[in-house]
């Protein structure tokens, strides 16, 4: 059910139409696609590397592949899923760049969501303590994350200008709530829609726009 999602999660089924097909990289447990079959009635997949998620997620009923997504997305045709999902495995992978490439080659739309390295509090560790900073997006310790790759929402942002991909819509997520007011210093998750192509997108006819000078 979605009342049973993480409101990042919430987020991400809210883009997805009803009846879509999703293809998510690094799924997990597999609720969202659970949640999506369920109640949009989706056709989904999953691919996932660690294999007790992989168990759970067959228990939910949803189909996914024991892979890596690292080097598996070239086995997928072209536009063979309406949406390809990063939830938070984007700042995993070795190969971002690849990685995201290949996600906008096999599906129509991409959803992105990644943990805000430069979230306030974060700042405020790296200045006052010097460490590595542990926050609820980013809960590891320096010697055991997954994350391979610390990215700030504006960095993103303009990562996605640069190579002329298509934001139409975003979302962002502090402890408890939507933030709406300077994101880049107070989200701790941001969450993208992308498409190929240059320009500023739209959805339910509003533009999006993230101005250089947010956090």
């Amino acid at each position: 059910m979605k009342s049973d999602l993480r409101l990042e999660d919430s987020l991400i089924f809210d883009f997805i139409r009803p009846n879509a097909s999703v293809l998510d990289l690094g799924c997990g447990d597999g609720t969202l696609l659970a949640s999506l079959m369920k109640e949009k009635k989706c056709r989904v997949q999953g691919i996932e590397i660690d294999e007790q998620a992989v168990y759970k997620c067959v228990a939910k009923g949803v189909n996914v592949l024991h892979g890596d997504i690292d080097s598996d997305l070239p086995d997928y045709a072209d536009r063979s899923f309406d949406y390809v999902v990063l939830n938070q495995s984007f700042q995993q992978v070795k190969k971002p760049d690849l990685v995201l490439r290949e996600s906008l080659r096999v599906g129509r739309e991409v959803i992105v969501s990644f943990p805000n390295f430069v979230h306030y509090s974060a700042r405020i560790q790296l200045f006052f303590r010097g460490r590595t900073p542990v926050t609820p997006s980013l809960p590891y310790e320096w010697h055991d994350t997954p994350n391979l790759h610390f990215l700030s929402i504006l960095d993103f942002a303009a990562y996605c200008r640069r190579r002329h991909i298509k934001v139409k819509a975003t979302a962002f997520v502090g402890k408890t709530r939507r933030v709406r007011i300077l994101p880049n210093l107070f989200a701790l998750v941001g969450i993208f829609l992308l498409s190929n192509g240059e320009g500023i997108g739209r959805v339910n006819g509003e533009r999006f726009k993230l101005p250089q000078d947010q956090g």
